[in-house]
């Protein structure tokens, strides 16, 4: 038996139906045959898979019609094309069959030069089907292989542009991995609350959270002596380094204007470089933004950010307890922080203290 020839199933309940169907395909194709329904099924379910299947309608116990149900219901041979071989030649009982699924109808007796042209031009179509099924695998395959290097060059390339910030204030440390999984915690909280349902869904939170360590990338440009200054700024230090906002707004904007398309993480990345700042009453900066009219991500960096910065030594700062930040985070509720996101951290303060401790300095 030549290597690839199409297998074909034949099932009727008559040996003699059986036998003239075998010696009219079998010099042609690999045969396997069934004697009822249930062994049609079991040898559709089988190695190797029948390319086709001849399926007599008229059957005790179990009909076609019910043989054919069970083999689309099942995903393992739901793709197999059923032509059904019958003696009834009602219009009606052909129409029932096709609407059932078969590809085809012969009727008996049997006139061999019809089967084989029915059987020819289905193995041609599943043919057909089955090399436009591989294609599409194929293309999409690719396209998730394209997709995912394109993410990570995306990743690497927000931590690359996020790290020349970090290098200009080296005491940041692991700064960056806490406050984006801080983001991505307090965002997973609130994806069902009324108030932030609409926006994050499970694609705005991943590119959130990719976005977070782009927060401070406008610290590049602010003086060494203003930005690693060991002692309070002064009112005129302090008003330059508040710059920082939109310097990283304005750079990742350059960066936007030069894509042919809209990036949504950078789209989201600028918000949260220009926003995070921003304060729930509306004393913060650059824009001294209040309550609703601040970007939810910037929000959501506003208390990550805090939080870190509250728990880390700094130049300027010992390290206070996680308890004692806690409280900190508490008393800048409706003042400082959105309420509802101030409640997420507080539902979330395990895993907050978890991500630091994992990520620690």
């Amino acid at each position: 038996m030549a290597p690839g020839q199409p297998t074909i199933l034949i099932v009727d309940d008559t040996p003699e139906n059986l036998s003239i169907l075998g010696e009219l395909l079998h010099p042609t194709y690999r045969v396997r045959a069934a004697n009822s329904g249930r062994r049609a099924l079991q040898i559709a379910r089988s190695h190797p898979t029948p390319d086709l299947i001849l399926l007599d309608v008229m059957m005790p116990e179990m009909d076609g019609y019910e043989v054919l149900a069970e083999l689309r219901a099942d995903p393992q041979t739901h793709h197999i094309p059923v032509i059904f071989v019958t003696a009834m030649d009602a219009t009606e009982a052909e129409e029932h069959g096709l609407d059932c699924g078969a590809v085809d109808y012969i009727t008996k007796p049997l006139r061999p030069a019809i089967v084989l042209a029915r059987v020819r031009a289905q193995l041609e179509l599943k043919r057909a089907r089955d090399f436009l099924s591989d294609q599409n695998s194929f293309l999409e395959a690719e396209v998730a292989r394209r997709m995912g290097e394109n993410q990570l060059i995306q990743r690497v390339s927000i931590h690359a542009l996020a790290r020349l910030a970090e290098t200009r204030d080296p005491e940041t440390g692991n700064h960056l991995r806490r406050t984006q999984e801080y983001v991505r915690v307090l965002a997973s909280a609130l994806k069902d609350h009324p108030r932030f349902a609409h926006y994050l869904d499970a694609r705005t939170i991943n590119v959130l959270a990719q976005s977070a360590p782009l927060h401070d990338i406008g610290k590049v440009g602010i003086p060494d002596h203003i930005l690693l200054k060991p002692g309070a700024l002064t009112a005129e230090e302090w008003e330059i380094m508040k710059t920082h906002a939109k310097l990283g707004s304005d750079a990742i904007e350059m960066a936007e204007r030069d894509a042919e398309k809209t990036v949504e993480f950078l789209s989201i990345a600028k918000e949260i470089a220009h926003y995070h700042h921003e304060k729930w009453n509306g004393s913060g900066y650059p824009e001294g933004r209040s309550g609703d009219d601040i970007p939810i991500a910037a929000r959501l960096m506003a208390l990550a950010d805090v939080f870190d910065a509250l728990i880390c030594k700094r130049v300027y700062k010992p390290a206070i307890p996680y308890d004692q930040a806690y409280n900190m985070i508490l008393e800048g509720k409706e003042k400082h922080f959105d309420p509802d996101v101030v409640q997420a951290f507080v539902n979330q303060f395990s895993t907050f203290k978890a991500i630091a401790d994992a990520y620690t300095d």
